[in-house]
């Protein structure tokens, strides 16, 4: 199967389209629009801890201060609920808060000095009540978000009672923080007839756009969300930015005056939701040979104080417990637990992260258990011809997992270096040393939103008159490079250099009612869109190419249009056909089989001047889709994104602390638009995930405040935790044919092959402890690591 998949090699790719003003320092991000005069800065205050009443707020200190102008409590919000999926959070808390950093007011001033000082001046009395701090406690006072959910297959009870060899754990995933280098951000400016135009750091306009309007107590119609760039989002933004743009909004409709919000990082962390922790217990059956006949599994994840989006995300996790692998009998339950910690929300992978760790936690048991190498595990039980249906009932087409596997364990000489690496410990073992693990582990990730409503996309495509092209979708730019794969798909329609397409800022009033960039398919619905729109004008402009070969050049419209002296050009009956013989290529418009060229501003020219529209609007919806929620059966997904990556640590005995010192990615994203793009996000993915999986440890007080809300006490990677060898490639695919331009989605998958570093680590571990079965709760860090070498050292801490 590895001689079937092909290698793509280093293609030229275009440029970033910020990639100069990025570098150069010259890209606006929020905070860098200029200040207007008698702008607003606002500051939040909120609640230092995990649950109180709020006994006394009181402002008279903080509005005697010069330069302090005003204040927004509850009181000034016209709908205080909001929510994603259920509305249960207020916007601003009024007598009890739920989770530290819940905020309970809005202060405004006129300079960041006299807004410190304001804030400093706040008088609050709280009075603690009971949190609830942790998984195991909301279980047990079953304080929980909806309902349990199952996904299921076959019979498990019987198939566990029948297993030759049973495993049972537990597996637990703490969260992390999205680090975004732009903080959450907003700017509103109030219009006439109490308009508002909110510039927000918002992976969602359109959700920003209705929170705003519900608070403000205005329709959707008198708010304008708009988007430029953000700074990262990594999914932190896709629901949490909406109240922020809220509390600024507030502050400029009460006051009349423009009012910006920017958050300080450690306000940020403090007061936003973090990646879903999970808390999962399961039990597996498999025969001798490792094959998995039977696996149930029970998923809690920490929701947090509000519901945000973390029923959907249990369910991606619960469809994804499978991963690459296809198990017989399978029954995976989900239910999201309501604790006292900042509502939890949406990152870069979704739940999918949490459902693969499982599995490939369970499969590295599995390979101790049975004595063989955990490669050749997955490899048996891997999605191959005749067992290609999920748990969910969703066959798995396309599917290249087996030739991934084995092409990887080639190119990056697995075989070889597990030998080197079994040598290497035994030596550890006798002699001492830094132990050393490798592991080779995969990723099957659906692509498309799991609420069925928001799979669709729509763009706004304007070519003007001198041939260059302006486009607005519904995607939001956050550094992916969303903008310049939709930009190239447009040019190559077009037939143009991508310097002839300008990517415009995603805003409600052009691009209404759309979905969030998320799940991994901005370029997906809204690239779609863009073409199908391109595709409409390409329709008009071929008919009227046609006609022009036709007529005498004199009686064309830049003849005679300003006279009137001949009849406009009827296109109506050559749309169905033109497009078939009329190609646009290299800048030009050229008739099929015949000497017949126009450049394309000049046919662009004529067609103004006929009364042909040069503009049009795309909507595109993901078809095929049919996913019953509460069966848990159906086509969920468009397609899946493969890929394999094989990881290889060393652990120093001394500290616990990790080196990745050789990382090998072999990913499947059918046909790339932009191949340098996706490689960065193949390997940015990556980073993110190693730095969850390794450094990146939420600390929290008694109080359920966060500790670790700055880059001094959370440490995300750095230069020189990058693998020091990191071989990342993609295959040669071309069957991807249901999505647009044959491409498949890049910014989530990557992220889920970290887990490859986290079963490194615990390959290191458990090597050097005669292959006993050693849990690891992610992140791995340091001194979790430095236990788990030697507990008998470190049982009294």
């Amino acid at each position: 199967m590895a001689d079937d998949l092909k290698g793509l090699p280093n293609i030229a790719s275009d440029p970033h389209d910020s990639s100069l003003s990025h570098v150069t320092g010259r890209s606006e991000y929020i905070d860098d629009r200029p200040l207007l005069k008698r702008e607003i800065l606002c500051g939040l205050v909120y609640s230092p801890y995990a649950r109180a009443k709020l006994k006394k707020l009181d402002f008279s200190e903080s509005l005697r201060i010069p330069g302090v102008v005003g204040v927004v409590t509850a009181n000034d919000v016209s709908t205080n609920m909001w929510g994603t999926i259920f509305q249960d959070q207020p916007v601003l808390a009024s007598t009890e808060v739920q989770y530290a950093g819940e905020v309970v007011a809005v202060l405004g001033a006129e300079s960041p000095e006299a807004l410190r000082a304001g804030l400093s001046h706040v008088t609050v009395e709280w009075e603690k009540l009971p949190a609830i701090l942790s998984v195991d406690e909301a279980i047990a006072k079953k304080s929980f978000i909806g309902e349990e959910r199952t996904i299921s297959r076959g019979d498990v009870v019987e198939a566990l009672k029948k297993s030759p060899k049973k495993l049972a754990g537990i597996v637990k995933i703490q969260g992390a923080d999205h680090f975004y280098l732009e903080s959450q951000a907003a700017v509103v400016y109030p219009k006439e007839d109490g308009q508002l135009e909110v510039h927000s750091s918002t992976q969602h306009p359109t959700e920003t756009q209705h929170v705003v309007a519900k608070a403000c107590g205005v329709p959707f119609k008198d708010v304008v969300c708009i988007a430029k760039r953000l700074g990262g989002g990594f999914g932190g933004k896709e629901s949490q930015a909406a109240p922020i743009a809220a509390f600024a909004a507030l502050m400029a409709k009460k006051m009349g005056r423009p009012a910006r919000l920017a958050l300080s990082k450690d306000d940020d962390m403090v007061i936003t939701g973090k990646r879903n922790p999970f808390q999962i217990f399961y039990e597996v059956g498999f025969n001798p040979d490792g094959k998995i006949v039977a696996l149930d599994a029970k998923l809690f994840s920490d929701g947090g104080a509000y519901a945000d989006l973390s029923t959907s995300i249990m369910e991606r996790a619960m469809l994804h417990s499978d991963n690459a692998y296809f198990i017989s009998n399978m029954r995976v339950s989900g239910q999201v637990c309501r604790t006292n910690y900042h509502p939890h929300t949406a990152f870069r992978g979704f739940g999918g992260p949490k459902g693969v760790a499982l599995i490939e936690s369970i499969l590295e048991d599995i390979a101790r258990v049975t004595g063989k190498d955990a490669l050749d595990i997955r490899k048996l039980n891997c999605y191959k011809p005749g067992e290609d249906i999920t748990h969910y009932g969703q066959k798995v087409e396309n599917n290249l997992l087996p030739g991934l596997f084995e092409k990887l364990e080639i190119d990056s000489g697995y075989r070889r270096r597990r030998e080197e690496i079994k040598a290497w410990n035994q030596k550890v073992i006798k002699d001492g040393g830094n132990p050393r693990g490798l592991s080779l582990t995969a990723v099957k990730f659906g692509i498309s939103f799991t609420t069925r409503f928001l799979n669709q996309g729509n763009a706004l495509v304007i070519i003007h008159t001198d041939g260059s092209v302006q486009v607005s979708t519904g995607a939001v730019e956050m550094g992916q490079g969303v903008n310049s794969r939709i930009a190239s798909i447009v040019a190559e329609e077009f037939g143009l250099p991508i310097s002839s397409i300008r990517m415009m800022p995603t805003s409600t009033e052009k691009n209404a009612n759309t979905s969030p960039t998320a799940a991994s398919s901005g370029t997906d619905i809204n690239g779609a869109a863009a073409q199908k729109a391109c595709l409409e004008i390409k329709r008009r402009l071929a008919a009227l190419a046609l006609r022009l070969k036709e007529i005498p050049k004199e009686k064309w419209p830049s003849k005679t249009a300003g006279l009137g002296t001949a009849p406009e050009i009827e296109i109506a009956k050559d749309l169905e056909t033109a497009h078939s013989q009329v190609s646009f290529e290299n800048g030009k418009v050229v008739l099929k089989n015949t000497a017949f060229a126009l450049p394309f501003a000049e046919l662009v020219r004529e067609a103004y001047l006929n009364r042909i529209s040069l503009s049009e609007y795309g909507h595109y919806r993901i078809p095929n889709l049919g996913f019953d929620k509460l069966k848990g059966k159906g086509q969920a997904f468009l397609y899946y994104t493969q890929g394999v990556a094989a990881s290889e640590v060393e652990i120093d005995r001394d500290t616990g602390e990790v080196k990745v010192k050789r990382v090998d990615i072999l990913m499947d994203l059918g046909r790339p638009i932009n191949y340098g793009l996706d490689v960065g996000q193949v390997t940015g993915g990556f980073i993110q995930g190693m730095g969850w999986v390794t450094t990146e440890n939420l600390v929290y007080n008694q109080d359920g405040y966060l500790l670790s809300h700055s880059p001094s006490t959370y440490k995300i990677p750095s230069i020189q935790d990058i693998p020091r060898v990191f071989n990342a490639n993609l295959v040669h695919n071309e069957g991807n044919t249901v999505n647009v331009k044959s491409t498949k989605a890049v910014g989530e998958p990557p992220l889920l092959l970290c887990l490859s570093v986290w079963t490194a680590i615990r390959d290191a571990i458990m090597s050097c402890r005669g292959n006993e079965i050693v849990p690891m709760e992610i992140p791995a860090t340091s001194e979790r690591v430095l236990r788990a070498l030697a507990p008998e050292e470190f049982q009294d801490l």
